[in-house]
């Protein structure tokens, strides 16, 4: 049933069917629901009024009781501007409009009283504010009220006057009409236990916030029920899962013990042993594993999945490896081929270059059981894929897959859905990982393999270029090989390839000696591998190449990483090229080469790479730029959804809503007691398709 909530807001006064065309055209904005959750992006603190003489430079906004002593109209044709002079008892300032003129001109007679509220700036010895808010003394709000909502809006909204204040007008109508309509959508108990103020109070406070404190109050409730409800999904998603999809049994240890006895090429991490005991505990539950495996580049998730597979063929099942893309496939059977071998164990490889003799041989094969192990590509969702008895899946990079593709996964074995175990090398903060993957478990291997040396990295400008160039020659001359990336700009390849090939022509003229390598997104296929394979011989010295090089071959002799443009890329692909060295014994470089001019947010790139190799500390600080939208890709639902709360600012309110919904559906997986009533009210009343649980309508 439709309630005042979903009312469109052409029906609010002072809106009417014109401005409510642009306010859904301009803030996606059409009912109350979504006006009352048009949340102001900061506050005004209007405590403070200025005098005249008190005005500086240096201050922001201040405000200003003054009397209107003249008004004049100056400049001819689309020049004008209308210039008022005003005078407190410390001297006079003028106030300009270049736009409006008439409006204003009959707002403000000649000897009124006005608050006005705006940034200064000085003219010779006069101060001025431009367009600046006013309202007469005898209304003015800021006396009652210090904190000043500011809400986001257009240039097309302010020319109908719907600025920040005409927005702030309109929330003020919609309180006082629905205010007796904003029912409680959490339990009273998690309101007492986590300090929470009641939801009427809270939209009150969050739009006219009477203190400090109480606006802190308000943020808190209202960031608190959108995590909340986000993570009630997800973990009844997860609940749902569980309680239907019961998972093999496999707990045979003993080609694992063998391995470990026999074949182990080097000694496992604390971090590698934590994550296996942990999928360990999951295959031998009769649930279903649903994990996803975070790992820095190198950190050995490749030895961790074989041991999984392991585990699983022990236990009579097969095991698969998803791949976004050949290469990475291709790179993975290489790798797992060895210690399959070793165990004598059939591994093959299923790409869309498989030639047609290949593929029936491994159908054949999959049927009888014989093949224990499949990597590959998207090949192996085709309906023509069939498997013995699927006990294992494992998916790498799995944000390059959808959740339709995976489904078809799962649908592999008809007796059990396989255990998932879902690899990325893609460090992410937890907050992120906590909503984005709600409904996986999750290990993190956070130390690299022994022997493993932190790469150094260093920032170089453009002018210490010969510097630079002077140590990669010493580089190759100990027997070492280097990467030199560009970006690609603007997305044009054209541009992107006139910069690659200029550096190509820079770098064949400073080192004659040394043979090169290019290999750019626009080469095909068989020629980029030509060049790769060259360099992978060390054949070739230097690797002149665009970001094609990002996820790609390992090259343990390759120990130079210079990245051109650094200030053009973001952290994460910053973080992904550093890592294609220091896969080897020998100490390993990266060097970020820069402009001199950077901005804020640049520098604070290149600064943090500089600082640490540290995957998850990389991807908090890109988080804090970029927010967690650009991160992860906006079709990321759930996360670029939220209102109000603030995945890089707010990880303890998510963690402690996180604790929130578990003890709630610990205790009532239902929602069915009277205690939790307003919960299932509110998830009830939300569209199927609603993702975000905490919305008003």
């Amino acid at each position: 049933m439709p309630g005042i909530f979903d009312t469109k807001i052409e029906f609010l006064k002072g809106v009417g069917p014109q401005r409510a065309v642009l306010i859904n055209k301009e803030l996606s904005i059409f009912t109350y629901g979504d006006l009352i959750q048009h949340y102001p992006f900061r506050y005004e603190d209007r405590s403070r009024f200025w005098k005249i003489n008190q005005l500086s430079r240096d201050l922001e906004n201040v405000q200003v009781v003054a009397k209107v002593k003249k008004l004049e109209i100056l400049g001819i044709g689309g020049k004008r501007r209308l210039v008022a002079e005003v005078v407190d008892e410390t001297g006079s300032m003028e106030m300009t409009w270049f736009k409006g003129i008439q409006w204003v001109q009959k707002k403000l007679p000649i000897g009124a009283v006005y608050v006005f509220f705006g940034k200064p700036a000085q003219f010779g010895r006069k101060w001025s504010i431009a367009h600046p808010e006013m309202e007469p003394l005898s209304q003015s709000r800021e006396q009652r009220n210090s904190y000043q909502p500011v809400y986001s809006t257009t240039e097309k909204l302010k020319a109908r006057f719907l600025d920040s204040r005409g927005i702030s007008r309109l929330q003020e109508q919609l309180l006082a009409l629905t205010q007796n309509q904003i029912r409680e959508t959490l339990s009273t108990e998690l309101m007492n236990r986590f300090g929470l103020i009641g939801k009427k109070e809270a939209l009150k406070e969050i739009h006219f916030p009477s203190s400090g404190k109480a606006l802190q109050a308000a943020k808190k409730r209202l960031k608190f029920e959108e995590f909340f409800f986000l993570q009630l999904r997800l973990l009844k998603m997860k609940l749902t899962r569980t309680a239907k999809s019961p998972g093999q049994i496999l707990s045979n240890t003993d080609l694992l013990n063998e391995f470990y006895a026999n074949h182990i090429p080097f000694e496992l991490t604390n971090a590698q042993k934590r994550v296996i005991r942990e999928a360990y505990r999951d295959m031998k539950s009769g649930k279903q594993m649903n994990r996803l495996i975070q790992g820095d580049v190198g950190s050995g998730k490749t030895m961790v999945a074989f041991i999984c597979m392991l585990l699983a063929i022990s236990s009579g099942a097969q095991s698969c490896l998803m791949a976004p893309t050949e290469i990475l496939a291709n790179q993975h059977f290489e790798g797992l081929k060895e210690y399959a071998d070793l165990m004598n164990l059939k591994i093959a490889l299923l790409t869309g270059s498989s030639k047609k003799s290949e593929r029936s041989q491994i159908h054949e094969e999959l049927l009888s059981g014989e093949l224990k192990i499949l990597i590959g590509t998207h090949a192996l969702l085709e309906d023509v894929v069939q498997f013995k008895n699927l006990g294992l899946a494992i998916v790498d990079e799995q944000h390059r897959f959808g959740v339709a593709q995976r489904a078809k996964l799962w649908a592999k074995n008809e007796n059990f859905l396989p255990h998932v175990l879902v690899m990325t090398a893609t460090p992410i903060p937890r907050t992120l990982a906590m909503t984005l993957h709600g409904d996986l478990e999750i290990s993190v291997i956070d130390e690299l393999p022994a022997g493993r040396k932190p790469i150094q990295t260093v920032h170089r400008y453009d002018k210490d270029r010969s510097l630079v160039f002077s140590f990669i020659k010493k580089e190759i001359k100990k027997g070492r090989q280097v990467y030199i990336v560009y970006p690609l700009i603007d997305e044009s390849e054209k541009l992107d390839l006139k910069n690659l090939m200029d550096g190509y022509e820079s770098i064949s003229r400073a080192f004659p000696e040394f043979p090169l390598s290019i290999v750019h997104g626009g080469m095909k296929a068989d020629a980029k591998d030509y060049e790769m394979q060259r360099f992978v011989k060390a054949e070739t010295k230097i690797m002149v190449a665009t970001t094609v090089i990002e996820v790609g071959v390992n090259v343990p002799n390759a120990s130079v990483m210079i990245i051109e443009n650094a200030e053009r890329f973001g952290l994460s692909q910053l973080h992904q090229l550093r890592g294609r060295v220091g896969r080897g014994a020998e100490q390993s470089y990266c060097v970020l080469m820069s402009k001199y001019e950077l901005s804020k947010d640049s520098r604070i790139r290149l600064d943090t790479m500089v600082r640490t190799n540290d995957g998850f500390e990389i991807a908090d600080v890109d988080l804090k730029l970029r927010g967690p939208g650009d991160m992860m890709g906006t079709q990321q639902s759930g996360v670029t959804d939220l209102l109000i709360a603030d995945l890089s600012k707010d990880a303890p309110l998510l963690t402690l809503a996180r604790d929130a919904a578990e003890l709630t559906l610990g205790n009532d997986p239902d929602l069915s007691s009277e205690e939790n009533r307003p919960i299932l009210n509110q998830i009830r009343t939300q569209k199927k398709h609603a993702i975000n649980w905490s919305r008003i309508s």
